[in-house]
């Protein structure tokens, strides 16, 4: 029995470093266990895209986002970085689903903000300087086709900063950013993700083997 035992412990899944329990994700996500299951037979395709290691090395990332795996773009530097919470280098699936939930309907609004905010913060100071905010507006225009003389973008800037520095200090502080957000709620417009709504059926064939039911 013992030998029975520990043949069928053997045979039980591997799973990579960085995976945590769908029913541990679950309760601390909007995600339900089953699209939790879906997610992870997504992020399998992405982490086995160029190195099988199980984890979502930058190359991949890129490569699912932007279908090029040597783009250098600070926006999407900045969205990896995002993910990568443990800042080491990798996304594992913990982070992968909790940082995928920012972008849920469900979300507050408050936590899609306070994401924003630390996409900008470039430095990690608590506060936007004027110099991180021109970075990454010329990051923005560079995933689209519009072209804007450098003049154009320091107006931008320069308006921007007279507008949201309420206090003058030469920076946005978080205090400032709630403000811009509540007057123009539109900033969080690309911060939510219709369709992980409904995940298990934008993603149908990931769930046919789901070994878990809600």
């Amino acid at each position: 029995m013992l030998a029975f035992v520990k043949c069928f412990a053997l045979k039980r899944t591997k799973h990579p470093p960085g995976y945590e329990d769908p029913h541990v994700l679950a309760s601390e996500t909007p995600f339900t266990v089953n699209e939790i299951e879906a997610l992870y037979n997504l992020f399998k395709k992405l982490s086995t895209s160029i190195t099988d290691d199980g984890l979502i090395h930058k190359e991949e990332f890129l490569l699912a986002l932007f279908r090029n795996s040597s783009m250098q773009n600070l926006f999407a530097d900045r969205v990896f970085y995002m993910f990568d919470r443990k800042r080491n280098g990798v996304i594992e699936f913990g982070e992968f689903v909790r940082s995928l939930s920012i972008f849920h309907p469900y979300t507050p609004e408050h936590e899609k903000s306070s994401f924003l905010f630390k996409l900008y913060d470039i430095h990690g100071t608590g506060f936007i300087e004027p110099h991180e905010l021109k970075k990454m507006v010329c990051a923005l225009l560079g995933e689209t086709d519009l072209e804007l003389s450098e003049e154009s973008i320091e107006a931008i800037v320069e308006q921007t900063m007279l507008e949201v520095d309420t206090n003058k200090d030469g920076k946005i502080d978080e205090e400032e950013w709630k403000e811009l957000v509540a007057k123009t709620p539109s900033i969080l417009k690309n911060m939510t993700l219709p369709y992980l709504k409904e995940v298990t059926l934008t993603f149908p064939s990931f769930v046919l083997d789901s070994e878990v039911e809600d």
